[in-house]
């Protein structure tokens, strides 16, 4: 079986396993929201995000009060997340860069995302798939161990992986495919101990990387 061959064979499983997959952040639709979020949800979960913007988004709604917000109350909020010094950093130069270059509105394309402080592709990629409604191929920590066991592809850099993906997935598919995989690793095909028993898409899985 080739990789499109089983790419075409698991996508429509995975679309009816996971109707509901989904970006988990909460970021009530604002692209400036989902931006920081989404670097502030580096080496963490979307759900520790999700309760420390509770607190941050009613202190600093836009850009303009993030930019200017004091760095020790915004560590003190950002304080969970872990590695606060360095995420109170970025969210403030990132929103300090919208501002001044952008006027405080999120640019729609990936040049431009890809210069705001502490964006890289997945990040830009979830801001254009999730707020723009762009083809996206979102490389988290999920897709890029699925991507591996599937045998989707063999690389290991986000990029490669994204690469990759991006000549199998047809273009209006690969936000909601990168979602449903992410859905996916979440629950099924974890890190440790993934569940290949119940697994829908066992049969066209080569469980590269595992024992058998």
């Amino acid at each position: 079986m080739t990789r499109k061959q089983r790419l075409d064979a698991i996508m429509p499983i995975l679309a009816d396993e996971y109707p509901d997959a989904r970006c988990l952040l909460d970021y009530g639709g604002d692209p400036f929201r989902l931006l920081i979020a989404t670097i502030l949800a580096a080496q963490t979960t979307d759900e520790s995000v999700n309760r420390v913007t509770k607190t941050l988004w009613p202190r600093f709604p836009g850009p303009a009060a993030l930019a200017a917000a004091d760095r020790t109350e915004l560590e003190r909020i950002v304080h969970p997340l872990g590695f606060f010094r360095n995420k109170s950093r970025r969210i403030s130069e990132a929103s300090r860069h919208v501002l001044e270059r952008h006027g405080g509105v999120v640019p729609d394309n990936m040049e431009d995302l890809l210069e705001i402080p502490g964006t890289g592709r997945k990040t830009a990629n979830v801001v254009l798939g999730e707020a723009f409604g762009q083809p996206a191929i979102i490389v988290d920590t999920h897709v890029k161990r699925l991507s591996g066991r599937i045998d989707l592809s063999r690389r290991t850099d986000p990029d490669g992986i994204e690469r990759d993906l991006m000549r199998l997935v047809p273009s209006a598919d690969r936000t909601d495919f990168s979602h449903r995989l992410g859905f996916h690793g979440r629950r099924v095909c974890k890190a440790r101990a993934p569940a290949c028993r119940s697994c829908p898409i066992a049969g066209y899985c080569p469980r590269r990387g595992l024992e058998s």
